[in-house]
């Protein structure tokens, strides 16, 4: 099979913007603390549960809001019309997903555009909507950013100049990721090792990638995966950690990766 037909490009400018375009988000936003600003991840559940388990992820900031349960991520602006949360023109990327994560998108989709209502008591937002109510948690509390070195990171998303890109071929190859104190790299580049070094700038928000690897052959979608996570660390990137989500984005070419920590 190739890499065509397992990777979806998730393209959601022209969607999105004739969407806002639409929506008055401002006219009936809330007077009180919003999350604005925020991402939240669920920690609890009641009534209709999240198929595959999730986590929620909720991320809102200049007037819209990004979702995902564990398979595809949805956005559209968003306001706060008194404790109901009102989202309009929801576009969504189009990964297919196995097994009970295939209906993630189903449920994510029935809360949020339900109008579900919301409240938020310090750091947690509870959403109730659709059969659901959902407790979330400020990901800064829930999730601590975990440290830049000595910490593996897992490749789940490729970043390329037309939108993000996620595969079956790259959940198979998994490449690492694991940038040591003494700034050697170590791990996987989805077929073959990887190893060099890593110079860090900028308060860790610099990375400039050194980088070899050995020289097997793999599948065909494999390889491919593994020629744009080279790709993605060819030099100098910018890199930022939220929780636990390494973004590299790759200075030179519009290319890059995000990164997960295992829990």
């Amino acid at each position: 099979m190739s890499a065509t037909l397992l990777r979806w490009v998730s393209v959601l400018t022209l969607a999105t913007a004739v969407a806002g375009c639409a929506t008055d988000s401002g006219s009936h936003d809330s007077t009180g603390p919003t999350p604005m600003g925020h991402t939240y991840v669920s920690t609890k559940v009641d009534g209709t549960a999240i198929p595959g388990g999730g986590p929620l992820e909720l991320t809102f900031t200049d007037g819209r809001v990004s979702a995902r349960s564990g398979c595809n991520t949805s956005g559209g602006p968003v306001s706060f019309d008194g404790d109901v949360l009102r989202i309009s023109g929801l576009a969504t990327t189009m990964m297919a997903c196995v097994g009970d994560r295939a209906g993630a998108d189903g449920w994510q989709t029935g809360l949020l555009e339900s109008a579900p209502t919301w409240k938020l008591n310090g750091d947690t937002l509870t959403l109730t909507g659709n059969g659901s109510t959902v407790a979330l948690l400020d990901k800064r509390v829930a999730r601590p950013n975990r440290p830049l070195t000595e910490t593996e990171w897992t490749v789940t998303t490729l970043l390329r100049p037309e939108g993000q890109v996620t595969s079956q071929a790259l959940e198979h190859a998994k490449p690492t990721l694991t940038i040591g104190t003494d700034n050697r790299v170590a791990g996987s580049a989805g077929c073959n090792h990887l190893s060099g070094t890593a110079e860090i700038a900028a308060g860790d928000r610099e990375i400039t990638f050194r980088l070899a690897t050995t020289r097997m052959l793999c599948e065909p979608e494999v390889m491919d995966v593994e020629r744009q996570v080279l790709e993605a660390l060819d030099g100098k990137t910018t890199a930022t950690v939220d929780g636990d989500t390494l973004t590299l984005r790759n200075d030179g070419n519009g290319t890059g990766l995000v990164l997960t920590a295992d829990r």
